[in-house]
């Protein structure tokens, strides 16, 4: 079965926008087993969208395209689409009706250009949107299948999951499960995970082994199909069984989840509460773990202490510590620890201070020098790194993912 994905928008060709939509597209149709033959971007034009449609109704299976549904001229989809099934656009009531609840919701009257948003070629099928105005449709044209879904990221995503792969499903027709089991990772590469997990595909000939970097974490994907759930369950088992044997504490999460999710869980699990005193990390560490609903259960304080005189006043760094190991240094971090951990009443507390460069190092504290500590009802724990990327937004991320992968492992050695 032939897939193409078509993105349509000015915004996305000229640079303006990154089409997100296409790659994401990608890996959902691959955890059912498909892969796209082509990606297509084209922009607001009505000559070319029509030749476009017209090349993939005869070429492909199943087109599923993005962009083009809002209410405005430059959005085309609809119309092309029904002049090229040969059909005429249709007023569905129904979904009129839910546009005005929309805005009605929000106080507002719904504008008249927005009626445009439930017009839809004859014959086709209405894809429901829960989350915005502009209803997906699906609608065969000659050879293909097509799918029509907004261009909104988050409208795109909820359509795909709910409306569009559970059709995709049933046209397959397929004897076979299929299951794609995602692995986070944190402090080996693409390259040392795969030198790690050699072998993999001698013990598993069964499973495709890929691999996703989300830097500084990587993510291995284990790609399956088998005629009987059982055996597929079973043999992802065996495999993740394996990999864990070698990857050890690399591991972050069996479930995909990312090193601040993850630590947010294990908080909430061991019902224990975090500050953070941050410095060349600049409030990174607080936004992630913060990003995860339920992050109140855990989070108390954040204090981005950037000047030595904020390092003192606020978290109680003593003047002599500053001068004589320097702001970066482990006693530092140490102290900052200790102080958001004494200021908050909280369980835990990390702590980074470091030079996220380009400039500012020294020979003995080069660009990449991070020192993170980590304070709990027992101790204090403190380490220093050195990361040489050199590039100020990447250290910093680096940074961020090494101090929470230290708080991770505390965490997890409480019983």
């Amino acid at each position: 079965m032939i897939v193409e994905i078509l993105a349509t928008g000015n915004e996305l060709l000229s640079g303006a926008l990154v089409d997100t939509n296409s790659a994401y597209i990608s890996e959902k149709i691959g955890e059912i087993g498909l892969m796209a033959t082509r990606q297509t971007l084209v922009g607001d034009d009505e000559s070319v969208l029509e030749s476009t449609f017209a090349e993939l109704a005869n070429r492909a299976d199943i087109i599923i395209v993005t962009g083009g549904l809002g209410p405005t001229r430059d959005d085309l989809s609809r119309e092309i689409a029904a002049r090229s099934a040969g059909v005429e656009l249709e007023l569905d009531q129904p979904s009129l009706a839910k546009i005005e609840d929309f805005f009605l919701a929000r106080g507002k009257k719904a504008p008249q250009n927005n009626r445009i948003q439930a017009q839809f070629p004859a014959g086709a099928e209405i894809l429901e949107n829960p989350i915005g105005t502009a209803p997906g449709f699906a609608l065969k044209i000659k050879r293909g299948t097509f799918f029509f879904m907004p261009g909104v990221p988050a409208e795109m995503r909820k359509m795909l999951k709910e409306q569009v792969l559970p059709r995709i499903k049933k046209m397959l027709k397929d004897p076979y499960f299929y299951e794609c089991k995602t692995i986070s990772s944190f402090g080996l590469g693409e390259s040392a995970l795969e030198e790690r997990l050699d072998g993999f595909s001698e013990r598993f000939p069964d499973i495709d082994l890929g691999f996703r970097a989300s830097f500084p974490e990587v993510q291995v994907k284990l790609y399956q199909k088998k005629r009987s759930h059982k055996d597929l369950v079973n043999e992802q088992q065996a495999a993740v069984n394996w990999i864990k044997e070698r990857l050890g504490e690399k591991i972050v999460s069996l479930d995909g989840k990312s090193l601040a999710a993850t630590v947010g869980k294990l908080l909430i699990d061991k019902k224990v509460t975090l500050a953070v005193a941050e410095s060349c990390t600049g409030g990174l560490i607080a936004n992630l773990l913060t990003n995860n609903a339920g992050s109140s259960e855990y989070f108390i304080l954040s204090a981005v202490t950037y000047a030595d005189s904020a390092k003192q006043k606020i978290l109680g760094v003593k003047p002599e510590t500053l001068e004589k190991y320097g702001a970066v240094s482990e006693e530092t971090a140490k102290e900052m620890a200790a102080g958001a951990r004494r200021l908050a009443g909280a369980a835990y507390a990390i702590a980074t201070t470091g030079i996220a460069g380009p400039t500012g190092g020294s020979p003995e504290k080069p660009v990449g020098t991070i020192c993170i500590a980590c304070a709990g009802p027992d101790s204090i724990i403190s380490k220093r790194y050195h990361f040489a990327f050199g590039k100020r937004q990447l250290n910093k991320k680096i940074f961020t993912a090494q101090a929470l992968d230290i708080l991770r492992r505390e965490l997890r050695s409480i019983s």
